[in-house]
């Protein structure tokens, strides 16, 4: 954006990736900024914290909040919890992406979520995702259709296959306000190495372990030691029973040891240099109540 003439008019705004969980939020995060932000898992409420991608373009700046996906079963004692960030992140933002699955029939959880966003005072566009699959898995496609007239825009797109994602932008920023970036031009994303670096073990247990299992536990990095040839990192799955810990181990420590191989490698790409990790699993059966 430095190399803007004095009359062109910034537009910059916040905003907001809503819907029910694993309809691809985080997939369309990763998209619109053009790299990996957030972590993505075929299971529900992966997303834990709302995560913020900085998009910059010569039209101006778009900061995207990722929020956790509304579930309506308990999984575990942080889904209230998570459920009303969703609320919380609706509030204040410029304009709201509600995102839609049309394998998946309109229920409670769609119905809640429409309830929400009708309390809203930002402008709205319907963004109907997975269009890639094959055509009998979009059983539900006409009934989200017929909820265009509900929303300022409606479009369909694929994020995992980046279809129609720049037309996406383009209508995001027809709605976006008038204003200088929020952020300085180099700001990708709010989130710091250590958090990334947790998130993506937890991305490996929850791709790793069974339905259970995934939702007992958080990942907390100990330490990162930036040496000259290497980072050696220090962390540590926590889980709220032994019986968990027994079974992210794994016999003879294989799934634990798959897992942090599985880590190590994608973070070498990522940081292009080496990796040393120490990864460990421990009980912790309060870290559900310390959740923020």
């Amino acid at each position: 954006m430095e190399n803007q003439t004095a009359n062109t008019i910034l537009k910059s705004g916040m905003v907001v990736l809503a819907g029910r969980a694993n309809v691809g939020k985080s997939t369309l995060l990763n998209s619109l900024v053009g790299t990996k932000l957030a972590i993505t898992t075929p299971k529900p409420q992966t997303t834990r914290h709302t995560i913020q991608g900085v998009l910059n373009m010569p039209q101006g700046q778009a900061v995207f909040i990722d929020t956790p996906g509304y579930f309506q079963e308990k999984r575990s004692a942080i889904t209230p919890k998570l459920n009303q960030k969703i609320s919380e992140s609706l509030r204040g933002v410029n304009l709201i992406l509600y995102i839609v699955d049309p394998s998946r029939q309109i229920g409670p959880e769609e119905r809640y979520m429409l309830s929400l966003l009708r309390k809203t005072e930002a402008p709205i566009i319907l963004v109907i995702n997975k269009i890639d699959l094959p055509e009998k898995q979009l059983e539900f496609l006409e009934d989200y259709r017929d909820l265009k007239n509900n929303f300022k825009e409606m479009i369909e797109i694929s994020a995992l296959k980046n279809k129609h994602i720049k037309t996406l932008i383009e209508k995001i920023f027809t709605y976006l306000p008038e204003g200088e970036p929020l952020y300085p031009p180099e700001s990708i994303t709010n989130v710091d190495q250590k958090f990334f670096i947790s998130e993506l073990i937890r991305e490996k247990v929850f791709h790793t372990m069974g339905d259970e299992v995934p939702y007992t536990t958080t990942v907390e990095i100990e330490d990162i030691e930036d040496k000259p040839d290497i980072l050696v990192i220090t962390a540590v799955i926590l889980t709220t029973a032994q019986r968990y810990k027994r079974m992210i181990i794994g016999d003879h420590a294989r799934k634990i040891k798959e897992m942090g191989t599985t880590v190590r490698k994608e973070l070498e790409v990522i940081l292009n240099r080496k990796i040393f990790l120490d990864l460990r699993v421990e009980v912790d059966s309060d870290w559900e109540r310390r959740f923020e």
